[in-house]
């Protein structure tokens, strides 16, 4: 039987990026949705045919139909919202981040746990066709030595233009109502005055810090950083004696630029990553010292592959590619780095 979806958030990223590809999939139903801004939840509903709509999550969670829910909310909601869906038994997959706190990421991997769910973060870089190319690349070059071995790698994001395309949403300009659950939006030792640049960081940035641990180790160590309030960053990642300088800054007008270049001996791998929102694969260029050959695929787009992904994570009951449990290191790790700007 194909497995019944519910949809917990129903703006412009949840329709776009997830509604529209789980409704696409035929492995899966989409059988509910839940919005506080009934207007929204309603012209949603009727775009992508979906029969059962709800005020609100704990209504969604009560129908015996929902096998499995994606929440795309509001960022500190996020978590009070996905701690309701884990104890209710339904697997989960998130928009990041899925916290702010390690504590708070803790507690929901803990849920997971308990009741044997596939619990999965939308990093959906790591779906995307061209980082699979780049991680076999990668793997096979680690094997076999040809470029000698991996000597540094740096990362960048310089957040502009997020590559929509096309708008396959509707939006009503209702507001969205006070009532949800929210939690704390950082630890307890970071100053209001900080908070707002750490959210910044953790919803833009986590995705290139998250990538760099799935390409070269899922546990670095903060090496250096310097943060400023807004969330722009430099920030040193030690992978075991490999150095990952990354250089993190938002809100440009211009082209949306993230990438990661990882240096070989006698070579690198540079992998150069589309906007957000851009229905393109990464690409990967290979440098082998006298012959440079980009590395190509069919144009797949990492968010359908991430839809697909989950329905096949919970039919198998797969752990998924960014699962809860690894993604606790993410919010570590920016805990890490900020503590360091308070701290001095």
């Amino acid at each position: 039987m194909r497995p019944g979806i519910g949809m917990i958030g129903t703006g412009m990223v949840g329709q776009m990026c997830h509604l529209a590809n789980f409704a696409a999939n035929p492995a899966c139903r989409v059988v509910a949705i839940a919005d506080l801004r009934p207007d929204l939840a309603a012209a949603a509903a009727q775009k992508f045919g979906i029969s059962r709509i709800y005020g609100t999550h704990r209504e969604l969670l009560a129908d015996s139909e929902v096998f499995a829910v994606v929440v795309v909310t509001k960022r500190r909601a996020t978590g009070p919202i996905v701690l309701d869906a884990l104890n209710s038994g339904r697997h989960v997959l998130s928009e990041k981040p899925m916290a702010y706190t390690t504590a708070q990421a803790a507690s929901l991997v803990e849920a997971a746990r308990r009741q044997h769910l596939v619990y999965s973060i939308g990093y959906m870089k790591r779906h995307d066709a061209g980082v699979a190319r780049a991680l076999d690349k990668l793997t096979r070059l680690r094997a076999d030595g040809s470029l000698g071995r991996i000597v540094g790698a740096r990362g960048w994001c310089f957040g502009g233009d997020t590559g929509r395309s096309h708008d396959n949403f509707v939006m009503t300009g209702e507001t969205r109502p006070d009532g949800l659950e929210l939690w704390q939006d950082g630890p307890d030792w970071m100053p209001g005055t900080l908070r707002p640049g750490y959210d910044n960081f953790l919803n833009v940035f986590s995705h290139i810090i998250n990538l760099a641990r799935y390409l070269l180790g899922s546990s670095p160590t903060v090496a250096d950083s310097l943060v400023e309030t807004s969330g722009t960053a430099t920030v040193t990642l030690d992978f075991g004696g490999v150095a990952c300088a990354l250089q993190l800054a938002n809100g440009s007008e211009g082209p949306w630029r993230e990438g990661l270049r990882i240096e070989f001996e006698r070579g690198a791998v540079t992998i150069e990553l589309p906007p957000p929102f851009a229905e393109q694969e990464a690409e990967v260029i290979l440098d082998q010292g006298d012959q440079i050959t980009r590395l190509t695929g069919e144009g797949s787009w990492a968010f359908r592959r991430q839809a697909n992904a989950f329905v096949a994570d919970i039919v198998e009951r797969r752990t998924p590619l960014a699962s809860g449990a690894d993604s606790v290191t993410d919010i570590a790790l920016a805990e890490a780095i900020w503590k360091r700007q308070v701290s001095g």
